[in-house]
């Protein structure tokens, strides 16, 4: 198998080149992620601008969350065939023709058809940013690239709310909402003419030229297989509490599932390379990670969903009001996630350890202030504090986790295998938003109390959070035992093309 140092002569570009890659990489992974958190506060301005219904508005999300989970791991293998700067580009290309779309769009049916082609876009470009990331830095360099990725992450979650809540106040019930999606545009267009100046030419890799046809394959039946699969798993959580017949998909999605299993088994026995190398779950790191981080997203991208729930409708804070409280943990997660990745390759999956245990006491303490809040004893404001311990948490685990999982993958099943994680963190926070949310609002129906709900709902994410810190201890012991000389569970992957 090829380690992350066996680096091909073709990959391996200039310190300055491969800086400025990153941060056209990083231009684009903040546009995706901010078109996100700016929609959650723009969703009443939307329903009253377009007079859409509940459903209308809950398929602004949802379409967008859709579209961009069904497509990852294709996108993400599409970039490892035939150029992982030439899907890039078109996923940018996508994803800003989407914006001004839905930035203009006269009614709910256009502005949902726009965000799902803009799930598309994001799908797209992604996988790609991972990809290029694992192609271009080695060693040291790779933890410090993933951990400004992750302080990009930070700061787009954090500064997402507050910009649209900003946006709505300028332009008004009518036009901030439009703002929203067109603010996209020009960084759309800035990322575009940076990627056509700076990314190495020829765009295409050198696979798609260079490798054997079979290694070429871009498994069309895998990709339909996988990509149903995911929305057979997604759509009833997204979905389904409208209509209760759709959680009858669910059992669809494993039967999918395994029949994906199965087809990419036989794929591989016919002498080309599946879409995805099943043998990658046989690296421990690349599983234990997987799991970890699906665990993590399965939990904690309630925290905000929750926090903004109670802001709003348990203390009577407006939308921008609520969208400040998550900046102070935003901007602490972005310094935590470049600290982070500085300290990666030293210290291992202890950081993560380290960033989960901060998680929970940011947790237990936002519990408490919720409680001693509804007794009158504290403001709610003190969840600055408690919040900040859980940026802290985000910093050290999302990025931390991500070189970690990736560090031993081949490069060519770099931006399929980073897919398959991100496809994990799609479904988990399907997943967690859903159940986690559905119990807070079913004590809130009990006990007729805000401050219990959130207790419970944090209860619960705490939960999730202990089972991926036990997965992190597994893997730290594994790794452990390696390094004392016991097998590593790295195989030998000999799918055709992978070097």
């Amino acid at each position: 198998m090829a380690g992350q140092n066996d680096a091909d002569p073709r990959d391996v570009i200039s310190e300055a080149h491969r800086w400025r890659v990153l941060w056209v990489l990083l231009v684009a992974i903040f546009m995706s992620l901010i078109s996100v958190s700016i929609v959650n506060v723009a969703l009443p301005s939307i329903q009253h601008g377009l007079d859409a219904s509940d459903s209308d508005a809950q398929w602004v999300l949802a379409g967008y969350a859709l579209t961009f989970g069904v497509v990852l791991v294709a996108a993400g293998r599409a970039g490892d065939l035939m150029g992982r700067g030439g899907i890039f580009v078109l996923g940018v290309s996508v994803f800003t023709i989407a914006s001004v779309a839905a930035g203009l769009a006269p009614n709910a049916d256009a502005l949902n058809a726009a965000r799902f082609v803009q799930g598309v876009g994001s799908g797209l470009l992604n996988p790609q940013g991972v990809g290029m990331i694992q192609q271009y830095f080695r060693g040291s360099e790779r933890g410090k690239a993933f951990g400004y990725f992750g302080s990009v992450v930070g700061v787009a979650v954090g500064i997402g709310p507050v910009l649209g809540g900003l946006l709505i106040e300028l332009g008004g019930p009518e036009l901030g909402w439009r703002l929203t999606f067109l603010v996209n545009v020009p960084v759309g267009l800035l990322c575009l003419a940076l990627a056509l100046r700076w990314f190495p030419r020829p765009l295409l890799r050198r696979t798609a030229a260079g490798a054997p046809k079979a290694s070429r394959s871009f498994d069309p039946i895998g990709s339909i297989l996988l990509g149903l699969a995911v929305l057979a798993t997604m759509f009833p959580f997204v979905e389904g509490r409208s209509s209760a017949w759709l959680w009858l998909l669910l059992p669809v999605g494993i039967l999918l599932g395994w029949a994906w299993v199965k087809w990419e088994q036989h794929y591989r026995a016919t002498g080309r390379a599946p879409m995805v190398d099943l043998d990658i779950f046989s690296i421990r790191s690349f599983t234990n990670g997987s799991v970890i981080v699906m665990l993590y997203f399965l939990g904690m991208t309630s925290i905000w969903v929750l926090v903004a729930l109670y802001l709003q409708e348990g203390t009577g804070k407006s939308a921008l009001q609520a969208g400040f409280i998550g900046v102070p943990s935003a901007l602490i997660s972005a310094y935590a996630a470049s600290w982070a990745g500085r300290r990666v390759n030293r210290y291992g999956r202890k950081v993560v350890i380290g960033g989960l245990v901060f998680a929970l006491v940011g947790l237990a303490l936002s519990i408490v202030v919720v409680v001693l809040q509804a007794q009158g004893l504290v403001s709610e404001w003190w969840l600055l504090a408690s919040l900040a311990f859980i940026g802290v948490g985000q910093g050290a685990v999302i990025s931390p986790n991500q070189t970690l999982t990736l560090a031993d993958i081949p490069l060519d099943y770099a931006g399929s295998s980073g897919a398959v994680m991100q496809t994990g963190q799609r479904i988990g926070t399907s997943i967690g938003i859903a159940v986690i949310t559905s119990a807070a609002f079913a004590t809130l129906g009990v006990s007729g109390s805000w401050s219990v709900a959130i207790a419970v709902g944090f209860g619960l994410i705490g939960l999730v959070v202990l089972m991926a810190l036990a997965f992190a201890f597994k893997d730290q012991r594994d790794r452990t035992r390696h390094t004392a000389g016991e097998p590593s569970g790295v195989p030998d992957l000999a799918t055709p093309g992978i070097d």
